[in-house]
């Protein structure tokens, strides 16, 4: 009997040993708050340095202006957690945001490399999930983020999503006037291609008609990619062009004060490429 019961005892030990090494990581799994702090972070190497301090003017004047905290970090691993846990801890342990506000947002990004995938989440405090409740973070991610990292334009991704993450939350637009306006940009995506396909049709008949006219000598394909180069400049204005950018309308200072002690509870959304 007593054998069993050690045999049982050991048993548990065990699982209880592996679940806490699987499901809770090491706590230094969550880099250490900057010193000085910075609302951009890349622990990778992936943007250039005129590229961070662009990135890091562009969020401290919107931070000076509005209070709002919305903080980008890139990491080579998430070391066991899932991308939604680690950006939610990320933020509370750095404390982004303002306490009693709740208005921070992190931008968590872990770049591809070699076969792993690419992650990428948006974790938002709790003073701001009205603002930019989770299909919206899920929509910017993908659609405004993942497309520009599907090419290795981190840049241009993080630039792209934090402009939104900016208009939203300084109230340029609510989050309802954002997902009608993209599901109006995939409809708008739909049309182009057919016009572009009806010019095509269009153009093929006339270099026909011109080849029989002149003896079947060609016509200009110039005609074609005027159409073509016109109907990709439709489909970008169609995307977010009606929205205004939250990079450069807003007034302050360029160097961060520091973290203010904000708290997450689970807000947010990502994807993976």
């Amino acid at each position: 009997m007593r054998s069993i019961q050690q045999k049982s005892g050991f048993i548990l030990l065990l699982l209880m040993l592996t679940f806490s090494t699987t499901v809770f990581p090491a706590n230094d799994a969550i880099p250490p708050k900057p010193n000085p702090p910075r609302l951009v972070n890349d622990f990778t190497g992936t943007l250039s340095t005129t590229e961070i301090n662009r990135l890091e003017q562009k969020l401290v004047r919107f931070n000076d202006t509005t209070s709002t905290q919305i903080m980008v970090v890139l990491v080579n691993s998430l070391n066991g957690y899932d991308k939604a846990q680690y950006a939610d801890l990320l933020g509370e342990k750095w404390g982004v945001g303002h306490k009693g506000k709740n208005n921070g947002i992190v931008v968590l990004i872990k770049p591809k490399r070699g076969n792993e995938k690419g992650e990428a989440f948006i974790a938002t405090g709790y003073g701001l999930e009205g603002a930019v409740p989770d299909a919206v973070a899920k929509r910017i991610v993908e659609e405004e983020m993942i497309p520009y990292f599907k090419q290795n334009r981190y840049y241009e991704g993080i630039d792209q999503g934090t402009n939104t993450l900016m208009s939203l939350t300084a109230g340029e637009f609510t989050a309802d006037e954002y997902l009608k306006k993209s599901a109006n940009g995939d409809a708008t995506g739909v049309i182009v291609f057919i016009v572009m396909i009806v010019i095509f049709i269009a153009i093929v008949r006339r270099n026909r008609r011109n080849m029989q006219h002149y003896g079947g000598r060609r016509g200009s394909s110039m005609p074609f990619w005027t159409g073509v180069f016109l109907g990709s400049q439709m489909g970008h204005g169609g995307s977010w062009g009606d929205f205004s950018s939250g990079g450069g309308s807003f007034g302050g200072g360029s160097s961060f004060g520091g973290f203010g002690g904000g708290s997450f509870g689970g807000g947010g959304a990502g994807g993976s490429w």
